[in-house]
């Protein structure tokens, strides 16, 4: 197939959104098929205003980079401008047979709006609880207004991909046709029990139990509630990842150990050694790190709301609490790093859940998606759209 994949975010900037688009680039090219990647440029914009885009080769796939500015306060985060027309002369010249957008929002908007101007079969991805982080930043008015747009995007698309069944349950209640479910996969190989750094921890913990906290340190991650756990006894809170609300955290918690942002195998040795892993929010669509902290051996401990609910089995790998009771979560954690068999066990339980979460298959099961709407597109629109030879 000839896959044109438009990115909100992409590299350098990492986050859920630009790893999944990576591992789906990997297993398209490994499968033979051709890719073009459409994403916002990080290089500075040129005084005089937008120019045309830049390609770049990742690894032999052609990135067509737009003029992007930063988000105000998120400086990682670039915003794509252009129009829907420029996107759509991009579609036009590589002629895809499916349009791939990853967490449309801005630019994954024109590329939805470009791909139905040409008729070509749409998949849109839903990643990122926008709509939901709007009382997160002080604006929840905002709250339905984004829904409308989230809505009005993904009925255009021919598909919708969401990646928990909380998530196609959200998508459906606002109004989204055509939701289908769509996970993550997880590199059991990187993360995994045996990465597990003794002289790390000892060096970190002294002898304590590692209580372990993987991503943005902003605001919709509440990253204010691993507060409830920070003071347990015989434990030492373990914050890695960066963003906006780290200095407040820092002055908040000063007894936690910041580690800063970790990627690759660095990251997975640090999974590996924490006891449990925490994660507080309760806006995930889906959560990867829950699914690598439980790859990498180490039980967890999360909210009872959105991708959590699809990724912990209360009891067995792990313990979801209720949304806010931070007396819960703390007692869930102490349950955990006070009992070395229940840890183990429920440890080794999350290990096993997982190792049929191979990115491989979940690529597989992406293509069976294209398909899908590639048919769909042919029986809404007949005849069904064709490049000119």
């Amino acid at each position: 197939m000839r896959v044109a994949l438009v990115a909100e975010q992409f590299l350098p900037h990492m986050n859920g959104v630009t790893h999944s688009v990576l591992r789906v680039l990997e297993h398209l090219r490994a499968g033979g098929h051709d890719v073009v990647v459409v994403a916002p440029s990080y290089a500075p914009a040129p005084l005089g205003g937008l120019v045309e885009d830049v390609v770049e080769d990742l690894d032999g796939v052609p990135v067509h980079r737009l003029p992007a500015v930063p988000l105000t306060g998120y400086p990682d985060v670039r915003v794509a401008g252009g129009t829907v027309a420029r996107v759509r002369r991009l579609l036009e010249r590589f002629r895809p047979d499916v349009v791939h957008v990853a967490s449309p929002f801005v630019l994954g908007r024109r590329a939805i709006l470009a791909a139905h101007q040409l008729a070509v079969p749409c998949v849109a991805v839903y990643q990122t609880d926008v709509p939901g982080y709007t009382a997160k930043y002080g604006a929840p008015f905002l709250e339905q207004l984004l829904w409308a747009r989230v809505r009005a995007m993904h009925n255009l698309a021919t598909l919708t991909l969401a990646p928990s069944s909380a998530a196609v349950g959200q998508l459906v209640e606002h109004g989204v046709r055509d939701v289908r479910i769509w996970r993550r996969g997880v590199d059991t190989v990187r993360f995994c029990p045996q990465h597990r750094d003794e002289q790390w921890r000892e060096e970190v913990a002294a002898g304590r139990r590692i209580v372990g906290y993987v991503g943005r340190i902003a605001p919709e991650k509440q990253v204010e509630d691993l507060a409830a756990v920070a003071d347990l006894p015989g434990t030492r809170l373990v914050v890695v990842g960066s963003g906006p609300e780290e200095e407040s955290l820092r002055r908040r918690l000063p007894g936690a150990h910041f580690a800063g942002f970790r990627t690759g195998a660095d990251l997975a040795r640090i999974m590996a050694s924490f006891d449990v892993f925490v994660h507080p929010g309760e806006f995930e669509t889906f959560c990867q790190t829950i699914q690598e902290a439980m790859a990498s051996g180490v039980p967890v401990v999360a909210t009872g709301r959105g991708g959590p609910l699809d990724l912990v089995d209360s009891s067995r790998t792990g313990w979801l609490y209720p949304p806010g009771d931070l007396a819960a979560l703390r007692g869930r954690v102490a349950d955990l790093v006070g009992d070395d068999a229940k840890r183990a066990a429920f440890g080794a339980a999350a290990h096993a859940a997982v190792q049929d979460r191979t990115w491989h298959a979940l690529g597989e099961e992406l293509l069976g998606h294209y398909r899908s709407a590639v048919e769909l597109s042919a029986r809404a629109r007949a005849p069904r759209h064709r490049w000119p030879v």
